[in-house]
């Protein structure tokens, strides 16, 4: 197909024709941009996530090494958030992990949004651009003398901007499709990461048979005081 034809098809759309191929740019952009963040991402969890169950349990010392290792992957968050809050209860430090996962979301989907965008207004923006050319096929009526070719021919260049629009849906869509289940695994990393993080981290539950520490001695020495006293008194009387 030669140029001097793609310009004659974009200028039959008006125009439309040069919005579409910006929108199939920029889908492009953005599916390279988010598959090779998310392929990144979920290689590099997986690797972290086994070396947090290879420790039967987690101090700051072992935090801080992970979080150095996990660099700038969403999983350094939730292990810095588990050494700031590393003394609290299970459900306080559940809740802040929760909320270390929320505000890592967007950042996981950005972009996606205007992929979805894309695949909604790319068919639309072609039939478009076709109603724009069915003006332009059946004007040649008015002309006198038109050849039937003209009007058919016309036609045909007037639904190639749908076709254009419906290809740029249907490689968005399965981009979009794919990147979304993509998302979905890195929240189930980090999900897996928040419940390994709890079960170690979680102070260790007092042996049963262990003998009273000082604050149990001191309750039980003013008990036995005032028995003592009243032997002491029933023998001296």
């Amino acid at each position: 197909m030669r140029l001097a034809y793609i310009i004659h098809l974009a200028n039959y759309s008006d125009g439309v024709l040069y919005v579409l191929a910006l929108l199939l740019l920029v889908a492009l952009a953005v599916m390279f941009d988010r598959f090779w963040f998310l392929r990144r991402t979920i290689l590099a969890g997986d690797r972290l996530v086994r070396r947090v169950a290879e420790h039967e349990s987690l101090g700051e010392g072992e935090l801080a090494a992970l979080m150095t290792e996990a660099g700038k992957l969403p999983e350094a968050s939730m292990l810095a958030t588990a050494r700031q809050f590393l003394g609290l209860p299970d459900e306080a430090l559940a809740g802040r992990l929760d909320e270390t996962i929320m505000v890592l979301a967007p950042r996981i989907d950005s972009g996606l949004w205007v992929l979805d965008t894309i695949v909604t207004l790319s068919p639309l923006l072609g039939l478009f651009g076709t109603i724009l050319g069915m003006f332009h096929a059946f004007a040649i009526l008015a002309t006198p003398g038109h050849a039937p070719t003209a009007i058919t021919g016309g036609v045909a260049d007037a639904l190639l901007a749908t076709a254009a629009g419906i290809f740029i849906a249907l490689v968005g869509l399965v981009a979009f499709n794919g990147l979304s289940n993509r998302v979905r695994l890195v929240v189930l990393q980090l999900d897996t990461l928040k419940t390994m993080l709890l079960n170690r981290t979680a102070a260790p539950a007092p042996a049963r048979g262990t003998a009273p520490g000082p604050a149990q001695g001191l309750a039980q020495g003013p008990a036995q005081g005032p028995a003592r006293s009243l032997h002491a008194v029933a023998a001296g009387e």
